[in-house]
């Protein structure tokens, strides 16, 4: 039996390595791409912090000449050295600064190192003609078979007695008892956080059956938030942007504005995406009347059953941004943990079959 466990183990491992170990590396990097991207490019995304930021409408405006392009969507920043991302209906973004209207910098989301890399770790960067991505899923079989070698891992060294004396690690022991006691450690101790990373790497494509799981495990249903209103045109309507953004900003006073999203068609109000208190991440809304300004209807995720909050977690959990730079630098760790167990498996295997 265990024999044959072994075997899985490692036949799991070498059909989905070469993908585990691009998701390892690629993981790693994204929890400081952004950064990285500041400092090495700090012309295309810093600005010098002034006392006010112009209006969103004349940002708006300013950006829509420059570029003749509608905007999608906007993401102001708390941070008043960042530039302010814009989104546009050709599928490009701008970097703007939002106290000159000045567009520092136009890209697609793949010409940054952030871009770049989250393409690689989630869809391994093909796309095809008519915009789908076709490798998400075998991305989500990857990380699949790794929530079942962790298990299997985890269930080989529990199984035996003297588990606990097999943790331990001598450095002066031979290299390859050294690996094989590093890969036996770290497999342990990272086994709960390498679980629940897979399983909320698959929630991001596998929504519908990951969801499930988390439903039937919590007795109860994740809450949808309600649909977005519709709009009656006026007659000779202009865009009052300002008051529409001022209003819904009211509706939840406390909130960190995440995202402003520009209507698409004439009937579609604006939306914000919101976090508010008690959140791990944006999931809040508001929808307003761009013409009149008026709120048309909210959605308070902070309000939502354990189930939802657990559901909205995922995000945070995955990148480990919920903790502050302790736990970034410790999912940092688990990733290139993974790096490590493809490798040292490899070697194992290798060695075993003299090939070195």
């Amino acid at each position: 039996m265990k024999i044959w466990l072994r075997r899985i183990h490692l036949g799991l491992a070498l059909i989905s390595g070469l993908f585990l170990l691009i998701v390892s590396l690629t993981g790693a990097v994204l929890i400081y791409a952004k950064d990285i991207q500041h400092f090495i490019q700090p012309d295309k995304w810093q600005v010098t912090p002034q006392e006010k930021t112009l209006s969103n409408q004349k940002l708006i405006e300013y950006v829509q000449s420059h570029t003749q392009q509608k905007i999608n969507f906007f993401m102001p920043e708390a941070d008043k050295t960042l530039a302010w991302q814009f989104r546009l209906a050709n599928r490009h973004y701008v970097s703007v600064n939002p106290y000159s209207g000045q567009v520092l910098h136009s890209y697609e989301s793949s010409d940054t190192l952030y871009g770049f890399t989250l393409g690689l770790h989630r869809w391994l960067l093909f796309e095809d003609s008519d915009g789908n991505k076709p490798f998400k899923n075998w991305m989500s079989v990857c990380a699949l078979m790794l929530l079942v070698n962790v298990i299997l891992g985890f269930y080989i060294w529990v199984k035996p007695k003297n588990r606990v004396k097999r943790l331990t690690i001598k450095p002066k022991a031979k290299f390859r008892v050294l690996m094989y006691q590093l890969h036996t450690v770290l497999g342990v101790y990272f086994f709960i956080p390498l679980i629940l990373i897979a399983f909320t790497g698959m929630a991001f494509n596998w929504k519908t059956q990951t969801q499930s799981v988390l439903e039937f495990m919590t007795f109860n249903k994740v809450q949808s938030r309600p649909s977005a209103p519709k709009i009656s045109l006026p007659l000779q309507g202009v865009a009052n942007y300002n008051e529409a953004i001022k209003n819904a900003q009211g509706t939840f006073p406390n909130a960190q504005l995440y995202r402003v999203y520009l209507p698409k068609k004439t009937n579609d109000a604006l939306a914000l995406r919101v976090k508010n208190p008690g959140e791990s991440h944006a999931y809040s809304w508001v929808w307003a009347n761009p013409f009149t300004g008026e709120v048309l209807d909210s959605f308070d995720a902070s309000e939502t059953n354990f189930t939802t909050q657990a559901w909205n977690f995922k995000y945070k959990f995955h990148i480990g941004g919920f903790a502050g730079p302790i736990v970034q630098f410790l999912w940092l760790l688990i990733a290139l943990s993974l790096a490590f167990f493809i490798i040292s498996g490899f070697y194992f295997w290798a060695k075993r079959h003299k090939w070195i």
